[in-house]
């Protein structure tokens, strides 16, 4: 088989239930056009790695052919690759093989795969099917759920915990970057019924944490209360993760004009939905911030 940029390849498998399908070869990685390529697909717009069956073959559009002719290959030239970038497969394998001390080699093995595939989903965002994930699950002695995610509506840091963890502080810089990505957050005060911890959405603006609320809410009373604001990041696949902690005393942003400026810069709207129209903000009197990464390296 062979094949350059703007084929298509073709997958005719009724004996799996996938009747037809087809995708165009974005991808080449030998410069003789031999397999494997990578091919979006039409049905989803994916982008995988195929590494073709029997039940698969390659339509050359414009190329012409006598009935049992044999095709001669055109001069095959080696695509642009795109760029690389792990996804959340990719993550959960690659430290579910950490964690078994198995090499690239080794699970290709088990798995009856190509290492060079083994290695592209690790290192790409990849969607392989049923099948091959059922057999790397397997030879890794996790599950298809797990490596799928099946955990997600878990509450995080259920996982197996690193074999050499690194607990680090982080200085200023790198906790004034990480807020800067804006998210969720938890605000935390004592209220006049106790202590309170409250999820809101928010944003960075001249150094300052601000979130926008209900007039009269719970965390429109937080106003004049010194307050702890902790934004997080914990990733069960690879069991790493940050957290950075925010401690100044929460004010009312009573200017109007200010407050037009917010709603302006707003990154989103506030998950919770309603007329959330009053904005807080918390300056960064104390920042500190710690991270989970693995001893071992890579």
């Amino acid at each position: 088989m062979y094949a350059h940029v703007g084929d298509r390849l073709v997958v005719e498998s009724p004996s799996t239930g996938v009747v037809r399908r087809d995708g165009e070869i974005v991808g080449l990685h030998h410069n003789d056009g031999t397999p494997p390529y990578d091919v979006r697909w039409s049905d989803t717009g994916d982008v995988t790695l195929v590494f073709p069956g029997p039940d698969a073959h390659v339509d050359h559009p414009g190329e012409t052919q006598e009935p049992g002719a044999r095709r001669t290959a055109r001069p095959a030239h080696r695509a642009p690759q795109p760029a690389t970038g792990t996804g959340d497969i990719g993550r959960r394998l690659l430290t579910a093989r950490r964690r078994k001390g198995l090499g690239i080699e080794e699970v290709a093995r088990r798995a009856g795969m190509a290492p060079q595939y083994v290695a592209y989903l690790e290192t790409h965002t990849a969607d392989p099917g049923l099948g091959s994930l059922m057999r790397l699950a397997d030879a890794l002695g996790t599950t298809y759920a797990e490596l799928q995610g099946g955990g997600t509506d878990r509450p995080p840091g259920q996982g197996v915990a690193l074999a050499t963890p690194r607990l680090s502080d982080l200085d200023e810089e790198e906790c004034r970057a990480l807020l800067s990505t804006h998210g969720v957050g938890r605000l935390a005060f004592t209220s006049e019924h106790g202590p309170c911890v409250l999820p809101v959405n928010y944003d960075v603006t001249e150094g300052d944490l601000v979130f926008r609320t209900a007039p009269g809410s719970a965390a429109a009373a937080a106003a004049d209360h010194e307050v702890a604001f902790e934004v997080d990041h914990v990733d069960d696949a690879t069991s790493q993760g940050w957290s950075v902690l925010v401690v100044g005393r929460c004010r009312a942003v009573t200017d109007p004009e200010a407050a037009r400026r917010l709603d302006r810069a707003a990154h989103t709207a506030p998950w919770a939905g309603g007329a959330r129209t009053s904005w807080f903000a918390v300056p960064t009197e104390r920042l500190t911030g710690r991270r989970i990464t693995s001893a071992a390296g890579s």
